[in-house]
């Protein structure tokens, strides 16, 4: 009976913890994007060119050890897979290119 209950314990647990984190950019509050955000219209997402975005490792870990759910995947991949860092601070950054 221990046992199940700690089981239980540890599942409530790891189930409230996130790894998507959002940050606030220039006074604009960025939320993790995933494969999905970059196809939804732009009125319906904060997600931006010139925002460099990272990969967060947790939710894919997530979503391979939960793949046989369906729904987890889904979410970690298409909604929360990449955290905003920061802004993109050179031309090459942005995808312009850059004159010598």
């Amino acid at each position: 009976m221990f046992k199940v209950l700690l089981v239980a314990l540890m599942v409530i647990c790891v189930s409230l913890v996130g790894c998507g984190q959002s940050k606030f950019i220039g006074g604009i509050e960025y939320k993790p994007i995933g494969v999905a955000s970059k196809i939804v219209p732009k009125n319906l997402t904060t997600y931006s060119d010139s925002v460099r975005y990272e990969v967060c490792v947790g939710n894919v870990i997530w979503g391979v050890i939960l793949c046989e759910t369906v729904i987890a995947p889904i979410y970690f991949f298409g909604f929360s897979m990449f955290n905003p860092v920061g802004p993109m601070n050179s031309p090459a950054e942005q995808g312009e290119t850059v004159k010598h």
